[in-house]
């Protein structure tokens, strides 16, 4: 074990460093990562260090992907370089449920804890394939021809805002949540069925928190919506719907907290597959 455990802060150092040499990561986004995949590893071996790259890895390629196209995209929240929030509001949950599946694992065996272990780990991969489901369906969706509509009045919105739907980003939010679902089952991690699931819903959370509770805010300089204060014009904005601190980050803690839930209750009543 204590071999493991140096061998994953070992490898959490050096993928997250690479990532903030990409620029994929901000400085305090590479710490917190090393501090996920620390853990990550540490609890969960290799099978959870690959659930955890998953998500990771994917969603860097993605993310650079378009990037003139996304760098126009001023009314969003954040873009670019993830930093220390986003980080831990998409792969804080997770690093939770993983280190409570570890620290049943060395208890005694009985039946109750095994059922408990595969709940947890099961909700470990499924908040990671929330978190996928999110940021494909988002990376994918944002290069889309055409403007994504409200997934709440199916009203056209701009493009990057949250709350819009595309059909494009809705097929890369099922893919990004099976394809965490197949490398979890392929490593014994937990049933593909729960945590494709779990990720699907969370990323349908997403949406629906982001058009409705998210903080939307005007720009009175451009007379257009944006989810910044001040707008990238340098004009303080005022909130227009939602609620002032219920930012994207807190968006998706919530929606990683229901793919986790959602995996886990489904694997309770599903064979397990370890």
């Amino acid at each position: 074990m204590p071999a493991q455990i140096a061998i994953g802060i070992a490898l959490a150092a050096i993928v997250a460093l690479a990532a903030r040499h990409l620029r994929a990561l901000t400085t305090d986004g590479a710490i917190a990562a090393f501090i996920i995949g620390s853990v990550t590893f540490g609890a969960g071996g290799w099978p959870g260090a690959c659930v955890l790259f998953a998500f990771f890895i994917p969603s860097i390629v993605l993310s650079r992907m378009g990037r003139k196209r996304k760098a126009a995209l001023v009314d969003i929240g954040k873009h670019g370089a993830r930093d220390a929030w986003q980080v831990f509001a998409n792969g804080g949950i997770a690093t939770v449920c993983i280190a409570i599946a570890a620290s049943l694992i060395v208890r005694a065996a009985g039946p109750t804890t095994v059922r408990m272990i595969t709940v947890y780990l099961a909700a470990f991969a499924g908040a990671f394939a929330a978190a996928s489901a999110d940021t494909w369906g988002t990376e994918v969706g944002t290069l889309m021809r055409g403007k994504p509509r409200s997934i709440l009045s199916l009203r056209p919105i701009e493009s990057g805002l949250s709350g819009g739907i595309t059909a494009g980003g809705t097929i890369a939010e099922i893919a990004g949540a099976a394809f965490v679902a197949l490398i979890a089952m392929l490593t014994g991690i937990a049933a593909f069925l729960p945590v494709a699931a779990g990720g699907f819903a969370g990323a349908i959370v997403d949406s629906l928190l982001g058009g409705s509770l998210q903080a939307l805010r005007w720009c009175p300089a451009c007379a257009r919506p944006c989810e910044t204060n001040p707008h990238h014009c340098g004009t303080t904005t005022t909130l227009r719907r939602g609620i002032a601190w219920f930012s994207n980050d807190a968006v998706n803690v919530a929606a990683t907290l229901t793919g986790a839930a959602v995996a886990g209750i489904l694997a309770a009543f599903t064979p397990t597959v370890r």
